[in-house]
């Protein structure tokens, strides 16, 4: 899904910050407090989430801050459905995502990681 996006949009960011391995916003606007309040949902912290819902919807409005959170939370859910089933990660996006890609992004590093 992120690839078709950026791929539509035409919008040029850095995916590097995007997984974290940069700094910044990563030519996205609000992109280090839209990664934090991903971070702080995936985490479970209500206190740091409702602060950077706050500053979200003062910096992209209510209903951008509102479809953040919902793209947050479904993304943590479908990871936890797809670990919960045993999925295996070959099976993603019907096989497309090149290795390249998986590597760019350090998607390998998360399945093997220990979700609590």
């Amino acid at each position: 899904m992120l690839r078709a996006s950026i791929e539509t949009s035409g919008t040029e960011f850095d995916l590097q910050t995007a997984m974290g391995a940069g700094t910044g916003d990563g030519g996205i606007k609000s992109g280090q407090n839209l990664a934090d309040f991903a971070e702080a949902i995936t985490l479970r912290d209500a206190d740091r989430v409702a602060s950077l819902r706050q500053v979200l919807a003062g910096e992209l409005g209510v209903a951008a801050m509102v479809d953040a959170a919902a793209v947050a939370s479904g993304f943590h859910g479908f990871v936890r459905v797809a670990d919960s089933t045993g999925a295996p990660p070959a099976g993603a996006s019907g096989g497309k995502v090149t290795m390249e890609f998986r590597e760019e992004l350090g998607i390998n590093e998360f399945y093997g990681a220990d979700h609590h």
